[in-house]
């Protein structure tokens, strides 16, 4: 393989961004949380460690070191995943689902070229037994097959790792072998343990947002109903967002010592890598950087980035974020639309010193990813507090309703198109003087949306659904000059995730790129027919 760098096309990022906007409504664009499972209650993986090629939006390809399956894994998760695979190396390896209880053990084979001497496999917060390999300063190594002489000696090359996954949620796993160089290069993954109890609360009869999905038909790829053994952990969707970097300085220097060392039998191995100043080239979502995370998982443009992060939910949704830090930097991870709930942290839930029913994690206006630590958070977005109804209701002729429950949602309807609304703003005009059909005698005018538009995956309007575009904007044609709407004219919220260092929202230092997605409120119905997140690709 071949590392290969050239200088960064702004205008290939820009171009890009309206593409991926697109592709946020695209059917088929979006993924829950996708990983690779064992069997039974002693699951077991055969992972190995090898090169891989990183592609990257100003069109280059870094040479990369990841995990991957050395054989098929037992199944993918969740159920019902189109086109899954799991490459012999892959950015980040494979994540994988388990059960609270169960006895997990993994193999791991190192076929990383000879230069690189050992590897391992690192597991933060359980209790590790290893066979086989060859002891390293933090856990058992796997010795490179050239050091070993895996010709005489078949096996001699892989280690396997024992422990119970004894709490539930999310965790992280990495090199613990020359972490500066190994974890860099792209050595690292997740392990999400799922609960072993589902809380009554959490049962689907007892959740309205998902017995609303489930009334209009939606399929749940959720991976459990409950993100850990409390009542207040109960969850609609869920997403997985490892955050990394690369200095492409390091990745230049290993492949040509990679090159120049083909004969190392070393088992510490045979590489004098320079890694500071370090200065990050590229800010990463589960390895892709925007707009490519918005792409599908399982892309084929991305062989060895099987994982995408494009973050959908319904208004009133519960959509549990799990965010790891898997690089050598802090990350502040940015979620516009709301504060974070943070659950818990490395498997360790958050709940009250002195009253266990009650959760303790504060709400997080930004989630701080330090390295190596694995953070839980719930997110939702109702309109509360917009003061204007997101509905766009008031018009001459709606018949619309909006009875609160005891929190002042309307939830005794599930297919209503506005399920879930506040109904504190129901009828509140927004627009002072409507261009559409909305009562006039809000607080603002809007501009004519023929000015303030600009490509096709912005409809223009202030409401949710289809029919918004009429509701705000009547008889002129959106978007202009004949372009056409976003897919099934589903008229979304759109709210930037992001790091909050600016320069990790850029390419090579060309924005937009980097440590960036879009979170899309969808609303439940759009032009009368329900609106489904399919989450199967």
């Amino acid at each position: 393989m071949r590392a290969m760098f050239k200088s960064l096309s702004s205008a290939r990022v820009v171009a890009g961004l309206a593409a991926a906007m697109g592709s946020l409504y695209a059917i088929g664009s979006l993924a829950a949380v996708p990983g690779i499972t064992g069997t039974g209650s002693s699951p077991s993986f055969a992972l190995s460690a090898g090169e891989a090629l990183s592609n990257q939006p100003d069109g280059l390809m870094i040479y990369s070191w990841g995990y991957g399956c050395s054989s098929q894994p037992a199944g993918f998760a969740p159920a019902g995943l189109s086109g899954a695979t799991c490459p012999s190396a892959q950015l980040p390896g494979p994540t994988m689902i388990v059960h609270e209880g169960d006895t997990v053990t993994v193999a791991l084979t190192n076929n990383l070229p000879a230069a690189a001497g050992n590897t391992s496999i690192y597991f933060p917060g359980f209790n590790v037994t290893a066979t086989g390999g060859h002891p390293g300063v933090l856990v058992q190594e796997a010795p490179n097959g050239a050091a070993c002489n895996k010709t005489a000696n078949p096996g001699c090359n892989t280690v396997t790792y024992s422990f119970v996954a004894s709490t539930p949620g999310t965790h992280s796993y990495y090199s613990g072998t020359q972490g500066s160089i190994q974890v860099e290069m792209g050595l690292f993954g997740a392990i999400i343990v799922l609960p072993s109890t589902t809380p009554t609360a959490c049962q689907d009869a007892n959740n309205v947002s998902r017995a609303a999905s489930n009334a209009n038909g939606e399929t749940d790829y959720r991976l459990a109903k409950n993100a850990y053994n409390h009542a207040s952990t109960c969850y609609d969707r869920e997403y997985l967002a490892q955050l990394s970097e690369i200095d492409a300085k390091v990745h230049v220097q290993a492949k040509a010592q990679v090159d120049a060392n083909t004969a190392c039998t070393s088992e510490g191995g045979c590489l004098n890598i320079v890694t500071e100043p370090y200065e990050p080239t590229y800010y990463l979502i589960n390895a892709r950087s925007f707009p490519d995370d918005a792409d599908p998982s399982y892309a084929p443009a991305y062989p060895n980035q099987p994982y995408n992060m494009n973050p959908h939910g319904h208004p009133g949704e519960l959509v549990l974020l799990r965010v790891i830090g898997q690089g050598r930097m802090q990350h502040p991870f940015h979620e516009h639309g709301n504060h974070m709930r943070v659950l818990g942290r490395d498997g360790n839930l958050l709940v009250s010193s002195t009253d266990a029913t009650k959760l303790a994690g504060p709400l997080s206006f930004t989630t701080a990813s330090v390295p190596g630590m694995a953070i839980d958070s719930i997110f939702y977005w109702t309109g509360k507090g917009v003061n204007w109804d997101v509905y766009g209701h008031g018009f001459a002729g709606d018949t619309s309703v909006c009875i609160p429950d005891a929190n002042g949602y309307y939830t005794s309807e599930p297919t209503a198109p506005n399920f879930y609304e506040w109904c504190g703003d129901h009828n509140k005009a927004l627009e002072r003087n409507p261009l559409g059909q909305v009562a006039s005698g809000g607080p603002m005018t809007l501009p004519d949306p023929n000015i303030v538009l600009n490509g096709a995956w912005y409809s223009g309007s202030a409401y949710l659904s289809g029919d918004a575009n009429a509701r705000s904007t009547g008889s002129t044609p959106l978007p202009p000059f004949g372009t056409v709407l976003n897919s099934n004219s589903i008229s979304s919220y759109a709210f930037m995730w992001h790091s909050h260092d600016e320069r990790e929202i850029t390419t090579a230092n060309v924005f937009p790129g980097g440590m960036m997605s879009m979170m899309l409120v969808d609303p439940r119905q759009s032009l009368g027919a329900p609106v489904s997140i399919d989450e199967s690709l």
